[in-house]
């Protein structure tokens, strides 16, 4: 009976889900919006879904999961969040009746990827949109980590499921306990969403907006109201604000904590080093590219250029200009910074910078033992050495990440997309970042995307967003046993 704890967990899950959704349903009855039937019937539904699988499996939640049931649970949390979170969008008709599109644009929201297929966001009601901002910020943390933090009396307690969701090589703890972790982690989360929103609203930006954008911006997610984004607000002191706050939300959360306990030498943590000097390097060799383009005005260059850099850096996706019309230098470094992401610990995708660091080092290491094959040499990250295990985890998801991205480019262009479209969705996907080049640009939707690259796209945002080995590992012969055993026991019931 123990397998059946997943299913337990997983309608926890959606009634935590369904509770979640009166949030932007109270903006509706506010409104007297057109959603509000829409809202109500989704949490009916999830909600009974959620009672349903609690009290009928509820028998089955005493023992702890094994390493690989954890893996279950957190892997199929998100796609089920994804599903459930879908029916908003698929009541109120956004996608005239495609459950798949709704399915994508839900994913898109919890993964914090961005990118969506709705062609016009500014002709939905306020709440139907709230719906879309809050699942980003849900998502940001974790919905596992969320769960450790406010609900661990049923159950949600494992440090396996708390590896699993948190980005980067390791999971860090801030605290022994793991609960009081993701209870810290999330009230620094919530704290500089609030600031966020406060100083929006201090630079002239309406009380739905600054909210809206403060839901977005820390999560890295890139939902904005708005067709064209950020530069639909007209106001650059709004645009500087969150040009930092992004900078802030791909730094590791570890570090906050530290600073706020007095550790100020946690800033002097090599990945955050390397993260700024990769930012400011780029804000630097954009600018001069695009210069020319600015009518020789150097701040806006500038600001345009620090934008595009900081939010494809930290995987937040939104826009102040269309960078998929400027120079191919531009674009190009633009591109290739979609699979560096924000540091470990953040609420960046992408591989993250401490992997490439750690690959750096690995094949100076591999390098230099061809000159000196007797040499003993070790990788330090910092004064901290990195064990063996650890290098083959990174080596291994580095592999994996290149591998999947060629080979779903290569699925994208058998359905008839040309390179350009299919390598950017793929790498905007997969690196949860939003926007791509071509027909997926900053200005463009998803909707080139035909339908079977609508189902493989939210999958690579899930893939991406739980950092490949968390998915992957339900499809190998001991996730396929532990369903076969619970089936078989029921069945001999």
């Amino acid at each position: 009976m123990r397998q059946f704890r997943i299913f337990y967990l997983l309608g926890i899950m959606l009634l935590f889900l369904a509770l979640t959704m009166f949030f932007p349903v109270l903006w509706a009855i506010a409104e007297q919006g057109p959603d509000l039937p829409a809202l109500l019937k989704s949490i009916l539904v999830t909600g009974a879904v959620g009672a349903i699988l609690y009290f009928y499996f509820s028998p089955s939640r005493g023992g702890e999961l094994s390493i690989i049931e954890n893996f279950i649970v957190v892997s199929l949390a998100w796609f089920v969040a994804g599903a459930f979170g879908a029916l908003p969008y698929y009541f109120f008709d956004v996608f005239e009746g495609s459950y798949l599109q709704a399915f994508f644009e839900s994913v898109s929201g919890f993964t914090t990827t961005g990118a969506t297929l709705i062609e016009d966001i500014e002709v939905l009601p306020r709440g139907l949109l709230l719906w879309r901002q809050f699942t980003q910020w849900l998502g940001g943390m974790g919905i596992i980590v969320l769960f450790l933090a406010v609900l661990p009396r049923f159950g949600f307690r494992s440090m396996t499921m708390f590896k699993a969701e948190v980005p980067g090589p390791v999971a860090e703890r801030v605290v022994p306990r793991v609960v009081e972790t993701a209870r810290r982690l999330w009230f620094i989360y919530v704290a500089f969403t609030v600031i966020l929103a406060i100083l929006l609203m201090f630079t002239g930006v309406s009380f739905y907006d600054s909210i809206a954008h403060a839901l977005t911006t820390m999560p890295t997610g890139g939902f904005s109201p708005y067709n064209s984004s950020i530069a639909a607000l007209e106001n650059p002191a709004a645009e500087i604000v969150i040009i930092f706050f992004m900078l802030f939300a791909g730094i590791n959360f570890a570090i906050y904590f530290r600073v706020i306990r007095g550790e100020f030498n946690a800033f002097k943590n090599p990945e955050l080093r390397f993260y700024l000097v990769v930012i400011l390097a780029g804000i630097t060799l954009v600018t001069y590219n695009t210069f020319a383009d600015s009518g020789g005005d150097f701040f806006l260059a500038l600001r345009q250029s620090a934008f595009q850099v900081v939010s494809i850096t930290t995987t937040t996706g939104y826009a102040t200009a269309d960078f998929d019309g400027w120079h191919n230098f531009s674009r190009l470094f633009l591109l290739v910074v979609m699979f560096l992401g924000g540091c470990g610990g953040s609420t960046g995708g992408a591989m993250k910078q401490v992997r490439w660091m750690l690959m750096f080092k690995y094949a100076f290491r591999e390098l230099y033992r061809v000159i000196h094959p007797s040499a003993i040499s070790t990788v330090k990250l910092g004064k901290q050495f990195v064990n063996e295990e650890v290098l083959r985890s990174v080596m291994g998801f580095g592999f994996i990440y290149f591998l999947l991205t060629v080979v779903s480019t290569l699925l994208l262009a058998l359905m008839g997309l040309d390179t350009e479209t299919a390598f950017s969705a793929v790498a905007a996907t997969i690196g949860n970042v939003g926007p791509g080049l071509g027909g997926v640009g900053p200005v463009e939707t998803y909707q080139a995307i035909p339908p079977a690259g609508q189902l493989l796209l939210p999958v690579l945002m899930v893939v991406g967003r739980l950092e490949i080995f968390t998915v992957l590992v339900i499809f190998l012969p001991e996730s396929r046993r532990v369903w076969s055993r619970a089936f078989k026991r029921r069945k001999g019931k």
